[in-house]
């Protein structure tokens, strides 16, 4: 029997071939793009760092490329795939490599990430209509997830790595830097999936550290901050504080800074300061 490690990720002709022998086109409503090149999916793998026995969470399967590449590590593996019309797809392509693949909304169910079996990798080309959110809930409400390589939207990996001042530094990217380091691993064009969307990908890298003890109210100062941007944070704050410009004075931090000029860990300030 061919191994997941002999047969090689698919290219874009075999992709498009899969899906003929199945009657089967990508639906644009799901947001899927699947990758087809084979060197793009080796380069997601290698940034994973995975070893034998390693514990993986997929999101969006696809036709399963970049599954098998994650099977060959040796690694233990669960898929989902929210469209179970790929089922026969899936099950042609994974058919020897041992994964637990699952037919469910991500979003919508409870996360077989045990604590007790040890840390997990989310490796993932994350659908662009749920890439944000999910990162950010996943960091919010799953620790055992340690690290994510997730390939998103080019802007939306942008946001999650920004600093202080930049156009797309906001709340994504306060919520992920309060959670963990965020490196932007490298960009992928849009020729190399099918069907192109119209922008670049951009893969991340987060590797979770763990979170200081007020970190979600720091979080919902950030919230209230960049709801109103344009505002001074002696302003921008009157929806969660009662007396902003007393606590920002306490913090340090001058009342007349606006949201984006506050790093996260200013934000964490305004919350010890509150407490």
């Amino acid at each position: 029997m061919t191994s997941a490690s002999d047969r090689p990720a698919q290219s874009r002709v075999e992709i498009v071939a899969l899906l003929d022998r199945h009657g089967l086109r990508p639906r644009k409503r799901l947001g899927q793009h699947f990758l087809a090149d084979p060197n793009i999916v080796e380069r997601i793998v290698r940034l994973a760092e995975l070893s034998p026995g390693d514990r993986v969470l997929e999101v969006g399967a696809g036709t399963g490329t970049l599954t098998r590449a994650l099977a060959a590590t040796g690694a233990t593996v669960v898929a989902y795939e929210v469209d179970a019309g790929l089922r026969p797809v899936l099950e042609e392509t994974l058919s020897d490599c041992d994964v637990d693949l699952r037919f469910e909304d991500v979003t919508r169910v409870d996360l077989p990430v045990d604590p007790t079996e040890g840390p997990w990798t989310l490796v993932a080309n994350l659908p662009y209509n749920v890439g944000t959110s999910l990162v950010l809930d996943l960091l919010r409400s799953a620790p055992p997830i340690e690290r994510f390589v997730v390939m998103v939207q080019s802007e939306v990996g942008d946001r999650l790595a920004a600093t202080p001042g930049s156009k797309t530094y906001g709340l994504p990217s306060v919520v992920a830097q309060l959670h963990a380091d965020v490196k932007a691993g490298f960009r992928v064009p849009p020729q190399v999936f099918f069907p192109a969307p119209d922008v670049d990908s951009l893969v991340v890298v987060l590797e979770r550290r763990q979170a200081p003890p007020r970190t979600e109210a720091a979080i919902e100062m950030a919230a209230a901050a960049f709801n109103q941007r344009r505002k001074m944070l002696r302003r921008s704050l009157v929806p969660v504080l009662v007396d902003p410009e007393a606590v920002l004075e306490a913090a340090g931090i001058d009342p007349t800074s606006r949201a984006e000029e506050l790093a996260p860990g200013d934000y964490l300030r305004l919350a010890e300061a509150v407490a």
